[in-house]
């Protein structure tokens, strides 16, 4: 067995594309599989579903995966130390963790600063994405941890023992608009609204926002396919409607009056869910330091 088979692996699991991961490890796809098909039949069982795409792990490849990553840490940090550096200070955490786009801009940079003043040296793997996308990751893709918005109005289909989780913070979804388009205290009619995607977890978020008291009237005027929150904001900023979006991407906006909020603000959780099937040391370590009670699945 060979050290880079396991680093094409985790490559894998981490592009879900033989060609992009090929790519990244500068071999042409034709080798790339055979390396990985040589991994397979080292370890006597067949770590990937080919039959779907983006390719999936199998649970034997899921179980693997955080091995896999354990021991391509300890080989580099023993080299590292071999080499006379010190591997405790060179080799830092490394943690996988997927969150909403949204979060990775407003809430997760300031978490891993946090994260680093209490335990050193963090190394993160990050991949924005959506909700749905994020929770296929935490629970099939080999990320230890999820950031997500949470309101008890939104049902959400992670078993609390297997997917424990922290509410790490807070943030409201608040309804605004560019005054020099649509003033609150000239409200005539109905507003154009500009919409997430059917389905999206802010969109539905948002679905019971406009139901509040106080929310103005709308039509659909614009709907935003990929659920960036952050593509909304910039067609609030051009005028093309109202759109309720998540305070902490718009705090400088309306700081500086270049938005105004027209609707109450309806509160939501910032949580961090783990696998709790993913338990090497690093995460407890991570877990603890965010607040967690793990043996107790809170």
């Amino acid at each position: 067995m060979e050290l880079k088979w396991l680093e094409d692996f985790l490559s894998l699991a981490a592009t879900r594309s033989f060609s992009t991961s090929a790519a990244e490890r500068n071999v042409t796809q034709s080798a790339f599989s055979r390396r990985i098909r040589s991994l397979e039949i080292w370890l006597g069982s067949d770590l990937l579903d080919r039959s779907t795409y983006p390719v999936r792990l199998t649970e034997d490849g899921r179980n693997f995966h955080e091995v896999a990553e354990e021991i391509v840490r300890l080989i580099h940090a023993s080299r590292a130390d071999l080499r006379g550096q010190v591997a405790a200070m060179s080799a830092p955490t490394t943690i996988a963790l997927t969150a909403l786009h949204s979060l990775t801009l407003t809430f997760l940079p300031h978490w891993v600063t946090e994260m680093r003043k209490r335990l050193g040296n963090v190394a993160t793997r990050v991949l924005p994405e959506n909700h749905a996308l994020c929770l296929e990751a935490l629970t099939e893709g080999g990320y230890d941890f999820m950031l997500t918005y949470h309101h008890g109005s939104v049902p959400f289909p992670l078993d609390p023992v297997r997917y424990p989780h922290l509410a790490v913070g807070r943030d409201c979804l608040t309804g605004v608009a560019n005054p020099l388009y649509f003033s609150p205290s000239e409200r005539r009619g109905a507003w154009p609204l500009l919409q997430y995607s059917r389905g999206s977890f802010l969109g539905l978020l948002s679905s019971v926002a406009r139901e509040k008291p106080g929310a103005p009237e709308t039509y659909v005027a614009h709907i935003n396919e990929n659920s960036l929150a952050e593509s909304l904001k910039f067609m609030v900023l051009e005028g093309h409607g109202i759109a309720w979006l998540p305070e902490a991407l718009v705090a400088g906006e309306l700081e500086d009056g270049r938005l105004v909020r027209v609707a109450p603000a309806m509160p939501m959780e910032i949580r961090l869910y783990r696998n709790a099937a993913r338990s090497r040391p690093a995460l407890e370590r991570i877990w603890r330091a965010a607040g967690g009670k793990y043996a107790k699945g809170e």
